[in-house]
């Protein structure tokens, strides 16, 4: 009998952050990555450590996040969407994680799948464009090295076509065209359009999009 493949229980979401309180437990140099990852999605980032390294310290002076140089409390969890513990101490992390779930808090610890909710993947971005590589936490260099390689094939252009996509598809909505999930994997040919947009020639990608998106679609009455 054939065995039946074991499917990952990680199910792959990209979270909204704006805004919204992420407490990062830690102040070391694994604990500067997660909150400078945070903050580039525009998190409100608070961190938790008796010690900080010296760019977070800068980063608390600045007022870029809001820092807590002292031990960990369980209230301050209070009001976070999500909080990842990155301690050098694995019986601290471990606590951290436990009150999160009580809180219903959304918890990743560091290099520890077993006690957290949420992995974070390798990934990097074109534009609107993101690309993330997960290994359901078997090995993060694996990710890593998949995800650099992958970033040799993705140029600015993917960024330029997200745009252009967006554009195409409104001024497809305002027109009255509606245009199945098909025929716009048919449009989207990615080579000759992502070679049009190396050189420039946006205006020409976009017209030949709108003109075959139109003739496969359907124009409401």
């Amino acid at each position: 009998m054939k065995r039946r493949e074991e499917v990952s229980p990680y199910y792959p979401i990209f979270v909204n952050i704006g805004g919204k309180k992420c407490l990062v437990v830690g102040g070391g140099e694994v604990a500067l990555r997660k909150v400078q990852a945070l903050l580039e999605h525009g998190a409100n980032v608070e961190v938790v450590s008796p010690v900080l390294c010296p760019e977070l310290s800068r980063m608390a002076g600045e007022g870029t996040i809001q820092a807590l140089e002292r031990d960990y409390k369980p209230e301050d969890l209070q009001d976070a969407l999500i909080a990842i513990a990155a301690t050098d101490d694995a019986k601290a992390n471990e606590s951290v994680a436990a009150e999160a779930r009580r809180r219903g808090v959304l918890v990743n610890v560091v290099d520890d799948p077993q006690h957290s909710d949420f992995i974070a993947p390798s990934y990097f971005r074109r534009g609107d464009v993101t690309i993330a590589v997960s290994t359901s936490g078997r090995s993060p260099a694996l990710a890593r090295k998949i995800r650099s390689e992958l970033e040799k094939q993705f140029g600015t252009e993917y960024a330029r076509l997200a745009l252009l996509a967006g554009e195409v598809r409104h001024e497809l909505k305002q027109q009255g065209v509606t245009v199945d999930n098909d025929a716009w994997q048919e449009v989207l040919d990615l080579h000759p359009l992502i070679e049009l947009l190396k050189y420039g020639k946006t205006q020409e990608a976009k017209e030949i999009m709108l003109r075959k998106l139109k003739a496969l679609g359907e124009t409401m009455p």
